[in-house]
């Protein structure tokens, strides 16, 4: 009997040798001081456009394991600091802002570099339009001029309020989106976004006034970046599916997927 058994429990140790090897290696890719049970704390940074104040910052303080300290431009950009970098887990973006010193794009650059999660949604994509590597970083671009870029050319962008569209799931298996359906949501649209060959497209949508791809997820070094197109008003926080990928974003972000 004690023969026969010998193989099944060798086969189990072997599955869970195999399972500890995954975990420690899923744990290496966290930042250095993420816990699994820790709140994440986010870095949610406006200004420079009019929202739904109330609404936006209910869609984040009704989060369950979420902890979102707001601050808006000019101060903003002080958070970036090595200094403060301790203080929060992810960076999101919901500012339409341009202004940015040479200081700012170094300390922008390294946090994300060094870990810290990115999520870019809606006007937040319209940032920085003389800082290139920003647009690199996020994985594209609305641009508010014709634009070139080493010979790439495109027109301006466009927008449109008040759209009903629906929107495609192209990836349910990506932590993002995953286990999503196709929802329906009535939003403000952008056209001719610009889209970085390293984005890798999870959303989309055949909506004309509208850019077909409206989210994607990209790495950059350490860091991982997930940009949002959807999120004008509360109509948007609102709307069930857009909370659930808001929610997915910031935890694939933080490297708890």
């Amino acid at each position: 009997m004690i023969r026969a058994m010998q193989p099944a429990l060798t086969i189990r140790r072997l599955r869970l040798l195999a399972t500890v090897a995954v975990l420690a290696a899923a744990a290496a890719l966290r930042p250095a001081g993420a816990a699994e049970d820790a709140p994440l704390r986010l870095l949610v940074v406006t200004g420079g456009h009019g929202y739904d104040t109330n609404e936006f910052r209910a869609m984040f303080t009704t989060l369950p394991g979420i902890e979102p300290r707001f601050v808006a431009h000019p101060e903003a950009h002080a958070w970036l600091a090595a200094d403060r970098a301790a203080e929060w887990d992810v960076l999101v973006m919901y500012d339409m802002w341009q202004p940015i010193t040479p200081e700012v794009r170094r300390d922008f650059r390294q946090r994300i570099e060094e870990g810290k999660g990115l999520v870019a949604l809606h006007h937040s994509l319209v940032n920085y339009q003389d800082w290139p590597l920003y647009a690199q970083i996020v994985g594209g671009r609305y641009h508010l001029e014709p634009w070139d870029d080493h010979g790439e050319k495109g027109p301006a962008s466009t927008y449109l309020h008040d759209v009903d569209l629906k929107v495609q799931v192209l990836n349910r298996a990506h932590p993002l989106t995953l286990g999503m359906a196709d929802f329906s949501i009535h939003d403000e649209t952008y056209g001719g976004l610009e889209l970085k060959p390293t984005a890798k497209p999870l959303l989309a949508t055949q909506e004309p006034t509208s850019s077909p791809v409206i989210a994607w997820v990209k790495t950059w070094q350490k860091g991982r970046v997930a940009a949002i197109q959807l999120g004008h008003d509360k109509q948007a926080y609102q709307n069930p599916a857009y909370r659930r990928l808001l929610k997915n974003a910031i935890r694939w972000t933080a490297h708890r997927d």
